[in-house]
């Protein structure tokens, strides 16, 4: 047969050595592949297996000739040609059938007979290809792809394809189709999936029956795969394998785990994965590796088969002796109990004969194309995120919940290079579920300006009352533990000797829920604000809260409803007589709806609120608030809930219903309670972050975030979080890790007695510092050129404020003199520092700078605040000396003076690059600020998902992780040639420019502006100003922000911000299209005011 005259020159040849039996083999493969010498070829197969057609005989083939052909013989009569045996053809570097895989069929066999019929299948680790022609026979596939890594496995299974395709005369074999084997199947190198994922091949069933022991010899399994290796470490592939890198590696299963998510990204939705998986780790272990990716798990077969003599266990043995682990053997096949490796392998040595359990799993994916998503998330440099995912659930509830909400968070990190800005008022996105789902559940025409997002009710309930500060409150009794204690022991209820209301005193008064005990009590205390829940008997319809809104409407009060117990995230939700009246009613201007959203199967103490107010001005205040004493709300608990309310949504079909003709609120016959002056006062002054409005897209520089590139450390962080099951709270306890942060970073000292705090942002917890000193009686002294939301914040809150000078010649930096002069003439002084990066100049307080500030504050006994939220991104320190402050702070505080202590706030967001994570902490050293701090609840803390991602960012960071110190140093190199940049383009357009050395934002003065009169065309639409018409103005300081806002949509800050005369604020981290766009915008500026 060609090069070979006849058969027993051919088996000359072959008796050389293995290595010369395959290259006879592969010689005679070629032949069958030509049309022209298929049958001829075939004809001399037949020959050569018929000069060994006795066991004997063939098994004497094997040792003699390195080859052998005989025949399997099958459990039933199958397919069309009803065969009852196949002829197979093994050398000795690929897997020879046995045990294994003659129970890998069984199970196989025990699916339905539509399993296979006519699907796309994958046989993974096919050795001489023998179940895949199986399969092929019995259950007519449209195709079936055998895949092996071993070179010669894959020319050995064509070979026997060949061998049942065509008869012994070379002749085509036909089914009913009329089709042959060759039709049906194929064989391909490839390690593991690879053929099909790089051809683009979409599975609908992958079998496979893979290794599972370690290879013992680890340096043998990185060696190059050839089909020119030795047979030795050919065949070793079929019974070991190396390290995966998955956690599954600890019990062999390494192997099965990384075929799994490669079978995750080309398996159809509804395609099913069956594998054969030996019982050694035990039946537990085997199982979980699927359940934990999302399988459901059916086990289709068990048996026992003896422990392979050639297969070495001592890598289990090993394992066993550094872990708690056992694995599970029997001692032959008749023994039920088990033993551990290590006495299975010394039973082995000494001749006794050892087995293990076998088993067929059939899986397929619960939630498919969630999971897709998740997997396709992780496979792009998440792999360490994989071992600790866990997608088993014992209620599917939870499932329902959590799969889809990872695969939105999985597709939002795979998607986004950096989170968008949002409004304050809450994520636009999640606004219109809210609205969509009101709309479409309950019937109720709202939008998205008509809901405001807070992180949670307490939250919502403390900023409507900080908002008006009415004389008198009545607040449900379940409502008022979030409430400060000092609102609670008032007795201030009647008005001022000149008839009008205090707004430095709220007084709460608790009532019950019931709602005719509620109204008896408004009839006689006739508060101006109420803030109730409903009883559940009363919820369902809608007369107690028309009663409600009657009687508020009478006396004049205004009325906030709590909803939150009876609010259902369901495709069904219960009867709610508050939806159900705003369905046909609008509500009315003194109303409005409170509801926290923490009903949820997965993370119970996440939460989120919404208010909903269809006054307008209610709308624009409360967004004010959140922004002024909050930053807004945690980006990702919106993106949770939002999941949910999109999952609702999805089904359904939109405006189905006409939109609901509804009746208009009764007039108001009593003047209702207005906001509190001085809130109003602040909210008109405050210069709060722009929102574009639905025909414009405005470029923010004038928010503090970051808008650069958030890296994999931190999508991966995030993602884990989320993910993780079960956690313990040492695993998200982050206390050790920010004491280490702020000891590395500052110096700062802490000891058993310091007392750390959480919060959703630094600005959440520099608010409850500014309450703390208010009821201190302290007064709260600000650097000029202080950050300017921090400074409206205190204003809000009623801080009595007094202000410090800083000069142009010091960089507008806090010095010595002026800290004196005001702290001399200061009752009860608290200091507020940014440091050591100064936010807005951008500018460094060096160690001595500040122990010198410092020690000024202890001669005067005042509180320090010191604010390191800002600080992490320094990018030009020359000269500049990192803080060290423990050996300054420790001699301070033995002057004995008791009223002197210094706190730190902080965050991580800039020095971990930390995107759309919010998480700020404070460290208080003095046990009065400690019990003032506790008095004042309704704090929005961080959930454990961020904690924990924090935590393991920290840890991270200690151990010095190359990627993130990589994207921390790119950042910085990024910072600094903006502000470069920036630097450049304002200097060439007229503007003087204060040099910044850190942080995301840099001051400049508009001096070639300052005193021009302008008239500009508007750029855009915003508020009542449409698009074309002409602002007109003499330039100042102040209102230069709105000249640039409307001829070019860039938002700055204005002098008013800084607090320092004639300077504005740019904030320099912006994704680089939106800087490119900003610096054209203030090209356009210079030329529509001074010209070319």
């Amino acid at each position: 047969m060609g090069s070979f005259s006849g058969v027993d020159e051919f088996l000359k040849h072959c008796e050389q050595s293995g290595d010369a039996a395959y290259g006879a083999f592969k010689a005679l493969l070629e032949k069958l592949e030509d049309p022209t010498t298929r049958a001829e070829a075939r004809v001399f197969l037949a020959s050569l297996q018929k000069r060994f057609d006795s066991k004997e005989d063939s098994d004497r083939c094997l040792q003699k000739f390195h080859f052998r052909i005989h025949d399997i013989h099958l459990a039933d009569h199958q397919g069309y040609q009803r065969r009852k045996k196949l002829t197979m053809m093994v050398i000795p570097s690929i897997f020879i059938p046995e045990d294994w895989s003659f129970t890998f069929y069984e199970g196989l066999n025990r699916h339905p007979s539509s399993i296979f019929k006519d699907k796309i299948v994958a046989e993974l680790g096919c050795g001489n290809g023998w179940i895949s022609i199986a399969l092929a026979e019995k259950w007519s596939p449209l195709k079936i792809y055998g895949l092996d890594i071993n070179p010669r496995a894959v020319k050995v299974s064509w070979i026997n394809l060949y061998l049942n395709a065509l008869d012994e005369n070379g002749q085509p074999i036909y089914d009913g189709e009329k089709k042959t084997l060759l039709d049906r199947v194929e064989f391909h190198e490839s390690d593991l999936l690879a053929y099909c994922r790089n051809h683009n091949i979409q599975l609908e069933r992958i079998v496979g029956c893979i290794p599972q022991i370690l290879n013992p010899n680890p340096e043998a399994m990185s060696k190059m795969i050839t089909e020119n290796a030795s047979e030795e470490f050919l065949y070793s592939l079929s019974n070991y394998c190396a390290l995966q890198g998955f956690v599954e590696d600890q019990f062999g299963l390494g192997l099965i785990a990384r075929a799994v998510e490669e079978g995750i990204a080309v398996i159809k939705p509804t395609g099913i994965m069956i594998f054969n998986m030996g019982g050694r780790p035990g039946q537990g272990v085997c199982k979980r590796l699927f359940e934990r990716r999302g399988f459901r798990v059916t086990k289709l077969w068990q048996t026992k088969v003896i422990q392979a003599a050639d297969t070495d266990i001592s890598a289990l043995v090993e394992i066993e002796k550094n872990s708690r682990h056992r694995f599970e053997f029997f001692m032959g096949l008749v023994g039920d109990q088990p033993i551990c490796a290590r006495t299975a392998w010394a039973y082995g040595k000494s001749g006794g004969s050892i087995s293990h359990a076998l088993s067929v799993y059939s899986c397929q994916l619960r939630q498919p194309n969630q999971v897709k998503i998740i997997f396709d998330f992780l496979k792009n440099g998440f792999q360490e995120i994989s071992n600790s995912l866990d997608l088993s659930f014992g209620d599917d509830s939870v499932a329902d919940e959590k799969i889809p909400f990872l695969a939105c968070l999985a597709s939002i990190l795979k998607e986004k290079s950096f989170f968008p800005y949002e409004p304050p008022a809450g994520s636009t996105g999640f606004r219109n579920l809210i609205a969509n789902f009101m709309r479409i559940y309950h019937h109720i025409p709202l939008n998205n300006d008509n809901v405001v997002i807070f992180p949670s009710r307490a939250v919502a309930i403390e900023n409507v009352l900080r908002l008006f500060s009415p004389r008198l409150a009545i607040v449900d009794e379940h409502l008022t533990r979030y409430l400060p204690k000092q609102w609670l022991i008032s007795l201030a209820i009647e008005s001022e000797p000149n008839g009008k209301s205090s707004e430095d005193v709220i007084t709460v008064i608790e009532a019950p829920r019931q709602s005719d005990l509620m109204i008896e009590l408004i009839k006689k205390l006739k508060p101006q604000v109420v803030v109730t829940g409903m009883a559940h008997f009363e919820a369902v319809t809608s007369s107690a809260f028309e009663h409600l809104l009657d009687t508020t409407r009478q006396i004049g009060s205004r009325i906030f409803l709590d909803i939150s117990d009876h609010f259902e995230l369901s495709s069904l939700p219960g009867s709610n007589g508050v939806l159900k009246y705003l369905s046909g009613n609008f509500l009315p201007p003194h109303a409005a709806v409170i509801c926290g959203l923490v009903k949820n199967q997965v993370y119970s103490d996440l939460e989120v609120a919404f208010v909903i107010s269809e006054e307008e001005t209610i709308f624009k205040a409360l967004s004010k608030s959140v922004e002024l004493l909050e930053g807004g709300t945690a980006l990702f608990s919106q993106y949770y809930y939002g999941c949910l309310f999109h999952e609702l949504l999805a089904f359904q079909l939109a405006d189905r219903h006409l939109p609901a003709e509804r009746e208009c609120a009764k007039a108001e016959s009593v003047e209702m309670i207005g906001f509190a002056s001085s809130a109003i006062s602040v909210i008109n002054s405050a210069e709060l972050s722009i929102n574009e409005g639905d025909d414009t897209e405005l470029i923010h520089m004038d928010v503090d975030q970051s808008f650069l590139q958030i890296p994999s450390p931190v999508k991966a962080a995030i993602f884990e979080s989320f993910a993780r099951q079960n956690m313990v709270e040492s695993e998200f306890d982050v206390k050790t890790g920010i004491r280490q942060f702020i000891k590395s970073n500052y110096g700062f000292p802490t000891d058993s007695s310091t007392e750390f705090i959480y919060g959703d942002s630094p600005l959440a917890l520099f608010n409850k510092m500014v309450l703390c000193c208010i009821q201190e009686g302290g007064t709260l002294c600000f650097p000029a050129g202080s950050n300017g939301n921090y400074v409206s914040a205190a204003k809000f809150l009623k801080a009595k404020i007094v202000y410090i000078p800083t000069h142009s010649e010091e960089g507008f930096k806090l010095t010595e003199k002026k800290l004196m002069v005001v702290l001399g003439t200061v009752n009860k002084p608290w200091l507020y520092l940014s440091g050591p990066t100064i936010n807005p100049t951008g500018l460094l307080y060096n160690n001595e700078e500040m122990c010198v500030l410092l020690s000024v504050c202890a001669k005067f006994g005042a509180r320090v605040v010191i604010d390191t939220s800002f600080s992490g991104l320094e990018f030009n320190t020359e000269g500049w000396g990192r803080w060290n402050l423990e050996d300054s702070l420790s001699k301070l505080n033995c002057l004995g003076n008791s009223s002197f202590s210094v706190s730190l706030v902080g965050g991580l967001s800039s020095e971990m690059l930390t995107g759309g994570l919010r998480f700020g902490f404070l460290v208080l050293n003095s046990s009065e600020l400690v019990d003032a701090f506790y008095t004042l609840p309704g704090l929005s803390k961080p959930h454990s998902t961020m904690k924990y991602a924090i935590k393991k960012l920290l840890d991270w960071r200690e151990q010095k992780a190359g990627n993130l110190l990589k994207a921390v140093t790119e950042h910085r190199g990024i910072l600094r040639n903006r502000s470069d940049c920036l630097k450049e383009t304002l200097q060439s357009c007229g503007w003087n420019v204060l040099d910044c050395y850190s942080g995301v934002s840099m001051v400049a003065k508009p001096s070639a502006y300052l005193g021009k009169t302008v008239k500009l065309s508007c750029s855009l639409k915003r508020g009542s100003t449409s698009s074309g018409e002409v602002f007109e103005a003499k330039l100042d300081d102040s209102n230069i922000r709105e000249a640039m806002l409307r001829a070019t949509g860039l938002c700055i800050n204005s002098s008013s911000w800084t607090g320092i005369p004639g300077h504005c604020r740019f904030t320099i981290a912006l994704d680089d299209a939106k800087f490119e766009q900003a610096l054209k915008c203030i090209v356009m500026f210079k030329t529509s005011v001074l010209g070319d």
